[in-house]
């Protein structure tokens, strides 16, 4: 390795260890900060991909990697420098690639600049013992769900959680597969071009592209980033994980009718209704937050979509702005804890906890009272979250059908899902995010 690409190395690492130190600290979203800190530290795209891997890894892996260090350890230390520790024993268990030579001597040239001569030996004397007598077993933990919880690095309530709602089993390919890296997704726009053009562009631009089984119009791309392709740039693409396809399709809209898309930003969901609907009839997309409903109308104009009207409003008060019964179709895609996308936000399982799961149930079913007003007899209204938590799902639909008798789980979900009224999607099942879709017909 030359001097300057260890130099580099050494960049990335000390960005990483920023990054996590401000995850911990102020539970700050360490996609944003990733994509922050590249543009700021300058990091050249050779260097991009390692430290992503660096960062969500040791994310992914947080307990696991204090399982073994912890008897390593002596007395307190720092918290950047159990996050350098995490971040070197991550390279060593997890990178092959990277030599432990200069995992090691970076981390201690880090422990030096950061710190003292006293931190940088006991850095180095972790790393060295660890290299030398290796890690203690998982298996030494008796108890199998504590193991998992361990093993996986997800908090024990949630493991619990999953275990009484899927069973052992399943719990436990799900936390596996939370700890892989996402594949890449994008959805064609059907109302611009056609399946194949897309496929033939992006390939032309060096990328591989692989047809989804499931959603016609979703397909999986790798070898680059498809958001700097000209597919993209076009209006050709939108970037959006398969699971979240889903929703629009269960929504069987028809060009011409009206819509509700309650919380619609950024407006991959919108644009995807539009779509559908071949830009004929109205949408209505309504977000708290003015900055989010402007990324609503530019991912319309970039996608040549005219017929969406986004707005800023708390989809609890729509009723204040709109005529009782005067939608066709209603989406509700539901705040969330958000525990469906563990892989792309590794932070949120160490952030959240039983009581959030809770507290968004009210959220959630003010939510659907409020459509439930707006939808039109014969109307179907679609409640979507990207979480896993039955309290959210299943418990939600079901208080909401009591509430409201008239309100009948469709027949069909959509052509995609012939089962009636609604899916829970787990991210082993198609490879892509936690999800929850639920459709309701007005009688």
């Amino acid at each position: 390795m030359s001097k300057n690409s260890t130099r580099g190395n050494g960049n990335v690492r000390e960005a990483a260890l920023s990054i996590l130190m401000a995850v911990e600290k102020n539970q700050a979203y360490s996609n944003l900060l990733l994509h922050n800190t590249i543009e700021k530290h300058g990091i050249n795209p050779k260097d991009r991909s390692l430290l992503t891997e660096i960062t969500y890894g040791t994310l992914q892996h947080k307990m696991t990697l204090d399982y073994y260090l912890k008897p390593f350890l002596r007395g307190k230390i720092e918290d950047w420098v159990k996050q350098l520790l995490r971040i070197s024993l991550y390279q060593l268990l997890y990178l092959s690639r990277v030599p432990a030579h200069a995992v090691v001597n970076e981390a201690v040239e880090i422990a030096k600049r950061r710190g003292h001569k006293g931190i940088s030996s006991m850095v180095n004397g972790v790393l060295r013992s660890i290299q030398r007598q290796g890690v203690r077993s998982l298996d030494d933990i008796a108890d199998p769900i504590e193991r998992l919880a361990i093993e996986t690095s997800h908090p024990l309530w949630m493991i619990k959680d999953w275990i009484k709602e899927y069973g052992f089993e399943k719990t436990r390919e799900m936390a596996f597969e939370n700890n892989r890296a996402p594949v890449q997704t994008v959805r064609v726009n059907t109302f611009k071009t056609t399946i194949e053009s897309v496929v033939e562009k992006l390939e032309e631009d060096g990328l591989k592209v692989e047809r989804s089984e499931t959603v016609p119009e979703c397909l999986y791309v790798t070898n680059g980033q498809a958001v700097r392709t000209t597919a993209f740039k076009e209006g050709l693409i939108t970037i959006q994980d398969e699971s979240s396809m889903f929703p629009a399709h269960a929504l069987k809209v028809e060009p011409g009718m009206r819509v509700l898309d309650m919380c619609a930003a950024p407006g991959g969901k919108s644009t995807h209704i539009a779509e559908k609907m071949e830009n004929k009839g109205e949408i209505i997309s309504l977000d708290l937050h003015e900055h989010k409903v402007k990324l609503i109308r530019e991912n319309a104009e970039r996608l040549g979509l005219s017929i969406i009207q986004a707005e800023t409003a708390d989809g609890r008060k729509a009723g204040e702005q709109f005529k009782t019964e005067s939608f066709d179709r209603i989406l509700v895609d539901a705040p969330c804890s958000g525990l469906g996308v563990i892989r792309r936000k590794p932070d949120i399982k160490y952030t959240k906890t039983e009581q959030d799961a809770k507290s968004l149930q009210k959220i959630q079913l003010d939510l659907l009272d409020e459509a439930y007003t707006l939808l039109k007899p014969g109307g179907i209204l679609v409640y979507s979250t990207c979480t896993v938590e039955p309290t959210e799902n299943r418990e939600v639909s079901s208080q909401f059908m009591e509430k409201h008798p008239d309100m009948q789980a469709v027949d069909e979900l959509s052509p995609l899902f012939p089962q009636k009224g609604m899916i829970q999607v787990l991210p082993q099942d198609f490879g892509s995010d936690g999800f929850f879709v639920a459709a309701f017909e007005k009688q």
